[in-house]
């Protein structure tokens, strides 16, 4: 079997056994040569070539989609008889440490003491006497009520992060159930108002689209913080900007927009509450060869596709 890998992401030949893998260009079209591949690995292509591939590769049997969420690719046209796995559990490890870096930033004013230092100012009114009781402003993850909406690989990994540093973590998904003595409930809007901070984990999906609207805005706690590292199609960016210059929210931490990259008329750009990351929490797939060979010896086999994308 022939599998294309990318160039993107770096894999040894050596790591993946059993089939013939040819590195490919994500910057160009498949060559005509290869268009016979019956697997394809997809990490950072443009939607373009994956339209293109889409086409050509006639005898493709299954895609393999390093990305959480494997919008692109669903999005590329492939036939349904070609199976799509995605990448979820790849970006575990370093989408939690992202999401708990956010978290300190907020939760220790990490941006304010930045505009302060650009300034060469002392921003006193961060250091010095702080206030212990978090309902008078975010400043400490002790007792803290986190909120994690979309709580899968992800929410697991960085819920204990959390805890050891005190916080209180409950979790939200669609069915209700005690993961790792984390409690995860069922109805979002029932916990919104006890959150100190608001992590967001959602994937793109018509269910999810701009989940996080005025009125969910409206039942978080003033001095509440949103962290988004899951698709920026989950937040109503209007509403958030609102509530943020209206006080009815303290601040959110963003590492995914509506549109990216955020355009540079953004108003989201000019808030001194709203803390902005270019999409990096993952970016790099750790056990992405050991996937890759999982699931290529599963098709071989006619087993199930570990992380298969039901469309």
């Amino acid at each position: 079997m022939k599998i294309l890998v990318p160039d993107t992401v770096p894999v040894d030949d050596a790591a993946i056994s059993g089939a013939t893998v040819v590195v490919y260009s994500t910057a160009a079209p498949v060559p005509e040569e290869h268009t016979d591949a019956e697997a394809l690995v997809a990490w950072g292509n443009p939607a373009d070539q994956l339209r293109d591939a889409a086409t050509r590769l006639t005898r493709l049997r299954w895609v393999q989609d390093l990305a959480a969420g494997p919008g692109a690719t669903l999005a590329a046209g492939f036939p349904a008889d070609v199976a799509i796995t995605s990448g979820r559990s790849l970006h575990d490890a370093t989408v939690a440490e992202h999401t708990l870096a956010l978290v300190l930033a907020a939760a220790r004013h990490l941006h304010r003491a930045v505009r302060a230092q650009i300034g060469h100012r002392w921003a006193g009114e961060i250091g010095g006497l702080q206030p212990l009781d978090n309902s008078q402003g975010l400043t400490t993850l002790r007792d803290a009520k986190v909120v994690i909406w979309g709580f899968g690989s992800i929410g697991k990994t960085v819920a204990p992060l959390l805890t050891s540093l005190g916080a209180q973590v409950v979790g939200v998904a669609r069915s209700a159930r005690t993961v790792n003595g984390v409690e995860v409930v069922d109805d979002v809007d029932a916990v919104l108002p006890t959150a100190d901070i608001l992590i967001m984990i959602l994937p793109t999906a018509p269910s999810t689209d701009k989940a996080l609207d005025a009125r969910r805005l409206a039942l978080l706690p003033p001095a509440a913080w949103l962290v988004n590292v899951g698709r920026g199609s989950t937040v109503d960016e209007d509403a958030l900007v609102e509530a943020v210059r209206a006080g009815r929210l303290a601040g959110a931490a963003l590492d995914v927009t509506a549109v990216e990259p955020l355009p540079a008329d953004s108003p989201l750009w000019d808030e001194p509450q709203i803390i902005i990351t270019p999409h990096a929490a993952g970016g790099r797939p750790l056990g992405a060869a050991a996937l890759i060979e999982r699931n290529l010896d599963a098709l071989a086999a006619g087993q199930p596709l570990t992380n298969l994308v039901e469309r």
